[in-house]
């Protein structure tokens, strides 16, 4: 699979940009010289990785520039033709307006023009972009990303200046959760991916569970432990209604109004003694918290001791003031570290204040009830009052079946945890034990693209690379890239943007080296190589690109004329030979641009 050509139905504006099999070339000139010092130039070197995105059914996007200055743009259709590993090609048109329908035609020969063709001429004529994407996807037929689709690979053969940013991770997935694209590319190294998969899914189920466990947990608050004294309590209620149930169909309240009178004497008046005892004593403390609040303050000041020592011509200056300064900064830190134990403490008391006036009120009515079901002669108004005792009872006793029944569901979950983690502890050990076979695979995929990766490092830098594969914590996958110094130690140098570009551009050009003998792309587009490199990094970059061109990989790249190197850019032997330039753009005027029109 490479890119063969790109074009418009408005030629006089966007060319056509014919494509190599190896090194293609897209270089702009800087020929004004008020833009010689600039960093951007919007010649649309980098725009022309857009257009093919866009060719190849990435989607829409509001932000995409094509479809924010929709104005603009809105009556350009793309082509692009793109040769399949058959040695055919297949020519797909998308519309910038309808840009989710879209043509697609198989063809024989190369370089060809279907702009004018007849849609009865297409061999798919506005297929919706879903049903666009999936024809795509089994005409390129590439084997080795089953059963990701093609979409998933062209983010790795399409790198803009902001994919430079990590190795692995993309700048669309920037956004996007791990397991959107660790298992991808666990699937690119020849890893078991499906582990990496299900490890993600018992990670979301696992999370899904948690957060019902936690929703009943603070449902639930201080009971989540008493499942046996909700039960007894339980219990109890049901007897009592019962009890109460009989006295009632029997109209004998004698009982009753003994056991009313029982808890009002000894019950009830102990629960209110005690209650405004506690009540007392929080108050108080309160008081006393407030006042320690208030009183929190350091009134000794350096400067103002400083200016009185000067005048009485004593010497406060360096040290002595610094230390006065510590010791008052310290003891600020401590006093606010105590006001904010004071203020939590505070808290709890005033709120320990309102559940005993709560409570006091509640027990205030039922001393006030009994003592008016005692003084009640009316037999039919006690048998109402008994009959709302016992309602009241049933609904308490609902209250307390519904408690049981979300603690046996809250421990339910919790065993549903238990075992969810035991699962993924077991998928884990069988990840880990994936990751060291092919780790000792000499001859494995993950060890080709390790070899080739450190290959160009090791020729650019004239120091080793290394690509490393590891579980975490939680058991996910951990790509990383680094390079080494001569003892084989990781070094800081990856860090930078100029070193990550290089390791980005040689682990795109490594997988595509191990995959030759395989039905995979083979193109990259690299924004940008040379930038901020040194002559002899230009140099061997170069020649690695070529070499890599020469084994059949197609190598786009963006330049600009001012990163030639001036000592190798001459008539005898140029640093990019003109038939590696397939795109000449300029900063003098419209006919440079990509697109030959005023900016937008």
């Amino acid at each position: 699979m490479k890119i063969s050509k790109i074009y418009c139905n408005k030629p006089e504006i966007f060319q056509a940009v014919y494509f190599n099999s190896g090194l293609n070339v897209i270089m702009g000139e800087i020929r004004l010289p008020e833009n010689k010092m600039k960093d951007t130039h919007n010649l649309g070197k980098s725009t022309l990785g857009l257009i093919i995105d866009f060719c190849l059914l990435s989607s829409p996007k509001s932000s995409f520039f094509l479809f924010k200055q929709k104005e603009i743009f809105k009556q350009f259709s793309f082509f692009i033709e793109i040769e399949l590993f058959d040695s055919t090609f297949i020519t797909i048109r998308r519309n910038v307006e309808d840009n989710t329908k879209i043509c697609f035609k198989k063809h024989k020969l190369s370089k060809q023009d279907f702009n004018q063709i007849l849609p009865h001429e297409w061999d798919h004529f506005n297929l919706s972009i879903d049903k666009a994407k999936d024809l795509l996807d089994g005409l390129l037929d590439i084997k080795p990303i089953k059963p990701w689709s093609y979409r998933k690979i062209v983010g790795y053969l399409l790198r803009s200046q902001d994919d430079y940013k990590d190795v692995f991770l993309l700048n669309k997935n920037m956004r996007s959760a791990h397991s959107d694209w660790k298992p991808f590319l666990a699937h690119i190294f020849g890893f078991n991916a499906d582990l990496i998969n299900f490890h993600y899914k018992k990670d979301k189920d696992l999370n899904e569970i948690k957060t019902q466990e936690k929703f009943l947990m603070n449902e639930l608050g201080d009971i989540i432990d008493e499942i046996s004294k909700i039960d007894g309590i339980l219990l109890l209620k049901q007897k009592e209604i019962e009890k109460k149930q009989i006295l009632l169909n029997s109209f004998d309240f004698n009982l009753q109004d003994i056991n009313k009178t029982d808890s009002l004497v000894n019950k009830i008046n102990e629960d209110i003694a005690e209650l405004n005892s506690m009540r007392y004593y929080l108050v108080q403390n309160r008081k006393k918290i407030k006042n320690s609040l208030a009183n929190n303050k350091i009134n000794f000041n350096p400067d103002d001791v400083q200016k009185l020592f000067k005048e009485a011509g004593v010497f406060f200056e360096g040290q002595i003031k610094k230390d006065f300064e510590q010791l008052i900064a310290f003891n600020k830190a401590i006093t606010e570290e105590r006001k904010n134990y004071l203020k939590e403490e505070l808290a709890e008391i005033e709120q320990k204040i309102i559940n005993i006036n709560k409570e006091l009120e509640v027990l205030n009515k039922q001393q006030a009830g009994s003592l008016s079901y005692l003084s009640e002669t009316d037999i039919f108004n006690k048998y109402k009052q008994f009959s709302d005792d016992i309602v009241t009872l049933k609904a308490d006793a609902s209250i307390l079946e519904n408690q049981k029944q979300k603690t046996h569901r809250l421990h339910s979950l919790q065993a549903q945890i238990r075992s969810l983690n035991e699962e993924k502890s077991h998928i884990q050990n069988d990840i880990e034990l994936d990751i060291k076979s092919i780790n000792s695979d000499s001859h494995s995929l993950y060890s080709l693209i390790r070899i080739f990766f450190n290959e160009i490092i090791e020729n650019i830098l004239d120091r080793k690379a290394l690509l490393s594969i590891f579980t975490n914590r939680e058991g996910h996958l951990e790509f990383r890239a680094d390079i080494l110094d001569e003892l084989g130690n990781t070094t800081n140098q990856d860090d930078g943007h100029t070193y990550k570009k290089l390791l980005c551009i040689a682990f795109d050009m490594a997988v595509l080296k191990a995959y030759l003998s395989e039905r995979y792309p083979r193109f990259v587009f690299h924004d940008g190589v040379f930038e901020s490199l040194d002559r002899r990094k230009k140099e061997v970059l170069l020649s690695t690109l070529r070499e890599y061109a020469n084994l059949g990989i197609q190598q786009i790249i963006t330049m600009i004329d001012s990163e030639i190197p001036n000592d190798i850019d001459n008539k005898n032997k140029p640093f990019i030979y003109p038939n590696e330039i397939i795109l000449k753009l300029h900063d003098d005027g419209i006919d440079g641009r990509l697109f030959k029109m005023k900016s937008w």
